[in-house]
């Protein structure tokens, strides 16, 4: 009996070539969508689980008020938070701290900069990240000691038998030897905590005894904690370790900067770093939002419902065509429950060809998908016991979500009817046409969701900044004095090519609005010279831009912003005084407010010094129109002649700032990818129901042929129910859409308006691909001859 209900079943799909091929395709596209969603999403929730003992390691957060917003938090601390809550909160264990930052490191071919870590000297004893050779515990004993990763090594001494060999970075006094004590297998890719090198963090003299360390932050801390603490009852603790530690300079703080000390600190699970929203992520290199895994994971269930509704919507309108077949079986005494099973069959049988399709596609696009996500995924990911298990599960749903209510349906038709040629389908047209509407409101709503995507990314990929960002040269130069900059404008200004030369540093501070202010400003700090400004087109709207007249610049002058002044509250900004790095400062001028860190990121007040007390770290060079190789290369040039033991690399500005924007550039590529998908599969779904619309109405338009109707009026005819469906579906998606973009946008400071040209746009877009669709069949069947139509059987 198996056997010839396969036998049937593929009998019947190989009969029916266009209805299977659509099907076939449409569940195939969804079923890939789906695999290859769950390996993102396994990967996205996976990271950092690989540690042992994982579930008892946290990150130190602290919570600040910052006036102008209100509290935020940070995943960063300072030298004290770590060994004082070890030390007083018996909840904790132990504590590690790690540093990033990058380290000049002397090769044979030059000076190369790498990304490295200081760490406490039990960090791999806290994270099991595996030593291809040393010891884990005696790592990092020595304070010289230097842990490299296997691709360090291989690039820094062609071998990964590294332990014992001497490599140099540079100190205070030049480059310093340091010993290679162990090498580290390469950092999984779902980590948060990635290294080329790791070294052991020096904490100064001084530090354990000086409470202002409490307010410096520049470095994570990790706890450990003991497995039945009471997590959330330790954060209160660590507060009140920290308000007896700090007090007294936390009320002589309070009274220097006239604001309340709120300062909060809490544990997060070191496995909900990488997809934690509550805690900022600049700390994190391979930070996530989780909203995209949502909207992957809604993209793959839509897509994969839309090919199960073709399915459900083309079984049951084929199945007038089988009547006569279900009528004969019944009459031979085949029961409900067998015909169940025969149509059950043939939906997995459908599935079954799909699947193993399906894995065949996820491995040809696989590269693209990863190009696309960021993502090294392979299809070895399939082979994890509960994804094999899941995709199992994920067979078995989608074919009973294709198939049983088809088999129902079908196996309910009455026999005698069935073999008259009488059975009809009644109500359940309207079930048909409901599933159309959500098909085509589920493809209305993803094509709005892309086109407002594409639009937000537009606007801030195009919008002005304020500033003029062409041909803008970016070169790092850490600790940059005055009269360096000097000579480097001398020397790279005998380039035709460049058209001027201007330093910045730039660090956050947390002042007083003035001397006499109530309320204190968290401001951007920012050290440049009189050729800033100018240099970027930041225009002055009050009072001056420094100048050499005036030698009281480069000690007690400063320049604002406009959103420093809103803050402050100042009416007449020029002449108020503020407090700056340390003494008190005149403002002489204020510039038009302008986004520097591009238009993600709303704009903090900013104040400008001309750094006499500061070393600059970041050099500006602006280039001419035309070809930039020549002045390219006399940079470069100079850079290393000036400063030889120092690595040399360049950025652009206004690439820098099309980067801000790359997980956008992404994301959008994905959504469109999504809609064409959703809006294809329902496009073979709406042709498969036109084609068979055509052939149960054959007569009927023979008929209107034969007394004279036109190709137009017979497309007309049958296009204009499915085009009132994927009208009432565009009435339906419009809604949704409109929340759900609105709510998406609420994240950007800067963002677009939602005018009805969006929507508008995107339901001429679905109505015409529709049209489309159904016009080639009614076309075809409009001019189809008459004769033949009206032949009988």
């Amino acid at each position: 009996m198996l056997k010839n209900y396969l036998l049937t079943a593929w009998r019947n799909l190989i009969h029916n070539r266009v209805y299977s091929v659509i099907n076939i395709a449409g569940l195939t596209l969804g079923l890939t969508c789906v695999m290859l969603i769950v390996l993102y999403v396994k990967d996205e929730v996976s990271y950092d689980r690989f540690h042992k003992g994982v579930e008892n390691i946290c990150r130190v957060t602290v919570g600040i008020n910052d006036p102008s917003v209100g509290m935020r938090k940070f995943g960063i601390t300072g030298f004290l938070q770590g060994p004082r809550f070890t030390a007083n909160i018996p909840g904790i264990k132990s504590f590690t701290r790690v540093r990033n930052g990058h380290v000049d490191v002397q090769t044979r071919d030059g000076v190369q900069s790498l990304a490295y870590l200081r760490v406490d000297s039990n960090f791999f004893s806290v994270f099991s990240f595996p030593l291809l050779s040393g010891d884990a515990r005696m790592a990092l004993a020595a304070p010289g000691a230097v842990v490299l990763s296997e691709d360090a090594a291989r690039r820094q001494f062609g071998t990964l038998d590294a332990v014992g060999k001497v490599i140099y970075l540079k100190g205070d006094s030049g480059f310093e030897p340091h010993a290679v004590t162990a090498v580290a297998k390469r950092v999984p890719q779902n980590s948060s905590i990635s290294f080329d090198m790791v070294t052991r963090l020096v904490q100064p003299k001084g530090t354990e005894t000086n409470p202002m360390n409490w307010f410096s932050f520049f470095l994570t801390t990790y706890v450990v904690v003991e497995p039945h603490a009471d997590r959330k009852a330790i954060g209160p603790e660590m507060g009140k370790v920290y308000r007896k530690d700090a007090g007294d300079m936390i009320v002589q703080m309070e009274k220097q900067y006239k604001t309340e000390d709120k300062t909060t600190f809490a544990l997060q699970p070191f496995t909900a770093m990488h997809l934690g929203k509550d805690v900022s992520q600049e700390a994190l290199e391979k930070a996530s939002n989780p909203i995209y895994s949502y909207i992957l994971s809604g993209i793959a269930a839509f897509i994969l419902l839309i090919a199960a509704i073709n399915f459900v919507n083309l079984t049951v309108a084929r199945s007038l065509k089988r009547a006569k077949e279900i009528g004969v079986r019944k009459v031979l005494g085949g029961e409900r429950r067998q015909l169940m099973i025969q149509f059950l069959g043939e939906a997995f049988l459908l599935c079954l060809v799909a699947f193993v399709s399906s894995i065949l596609l996820v491995q040809l696009v696989l590269p693209l998908f990863n190009a696309l996500s960021n993502k090294a995924l392979s299809l070895s990911y399939l082979l994890d016991a509960r994804l094999v298990m899941v995709y199992i599960g994920l067979f078995f749903l989608t074919g009973l979500l294709a198939g049983f209510y088809p088999a129902l349906v079908i196996s309910g038709f009455n026999p005698v009817r069935a073999l008259y040629s009488r059975q009809t389908l009644g109500g359940r047209s309207w079930l048909r046409k409901s599933l159309v509407v959500v098909q085509f409101g589920l493809a209305s709503f993803l094509i709005i969701g892309t086109v407002v995507i594409f639009s937000q990314f537009r606007y801030l990929t195009t919008e002005k900044l304020g500033y003029d960002d062409s041909g803008l040269v970016l070169v790092n130069k850490d600790g940059l004095t005055r009269q360096e900059v000097k000579v480097l404008r001398e020397e790279l200004m005998k380039d035709p090519g460049i058209a001027g030369v201007a330093p910045k540093d730039e660090w956050y501070s947390f002042n007083a609005g003035s001397i006499n202010g109530d309320s204190g400003i968290a401001f951007a700090n920012v050290a440049v010279d009189e050729y800033f400004l100018p240099l970027l087109k930041i225009p002055v709207v009050a009072g001056r831009n420094f100048s050499r007249q005036y030698p009281s610049d480069t000690a007690s002058s400063v320049i604002v912003n406009e959103t420093f002044v809103k803050k402050a509250g100042w009416v007449r900004p020029i002449g108020e005084m503020v407090a700056c790095n340390g003494k008190k400062c005149t403002v002489i001028g204020v510039v038009k407010d302008y986004h520097f860190d591009g238009l993600g990121k709303m704009i903090d007040p900013e104040l400008f010094s001309e750094g006499a007390l500061n070393d600059y770290g970041m050099v500006y060079i602006k280039l001419r129109p035309g070809p930039s190789a020549a002045a390219l290369q006399h940079i470069e040039k100079v850079f290393k002649t000036l400063f030889p033991m120092n690595p040399y690399a360049y950025t652009f500005k206004d690439e820098e700032n099309l980067q801000l924007f790359a997980a956008e550039a992404k994301w959008k590529q994905i959504i469109l990818f999504g809609a064409i998908l959703t809006i294809f599969i329902s496009c073979i779904g709406l042709f498969g129901l036109s084609v068979l619309a055509a052939e149960q109405r054959t007569k009927e338009i023979g008929i209107r042929k034969v007394l004279g109707a036109s190709v137009m009026s017979v497309v007309h005819i049958l296009s204009v129910d499915f085009l009132l469906l994927v009208g009432i579906a565009l009435l339906l998606a419009v809604p949704a859409a409109w929340y759900e973009a609105s709510k998406w946008l609420e994240d950007y400071p800067y963002r677009i308006g939602l005018n009805g040209w969006i929507f508008a746009g995107a339901g001429l877009v679905v109505v015409g691909i529709a049209l489309v669709t159904v016009s080639f069949q009614a076309v075809r069947a409009g001019r189809a001859n008459p004769v033949k139509s009206l032949r009988v059987e």
